[in-house]
């Protein structure tokens, strides 16, 4: 297994933190907008390029300290 590159941790560390912020602010637009931003770049990053990424793939990228 590959190691992940630190912008795709960076992204689903971000990915992570604005979804934890929407939670708790539903009404806001800018959260909803960068959370947009995050998920394309986390799913059309390079590294998924040879191979989609599986569930098991992405719940690795998940757990990442």
């Amino acid at each position: 297994m590959r190691p992940f590159p630190a912008d795709l941790v960076r992204a689903q560390q971000e990915w992570s933190a604005t979804y934890h912020r929407l939670a708790e602010q539903p009404d806001r637009t800018e959260l909803r907008r960068r959370l947009h931003r995050l998920s394309s770049e986390l799913f059309f990053h390079p590294y998924w390029q040879q191979r989609r990424p599986s569930p098991a793939a992405w719940r690795r990228l998940k757990v990442l300290p």
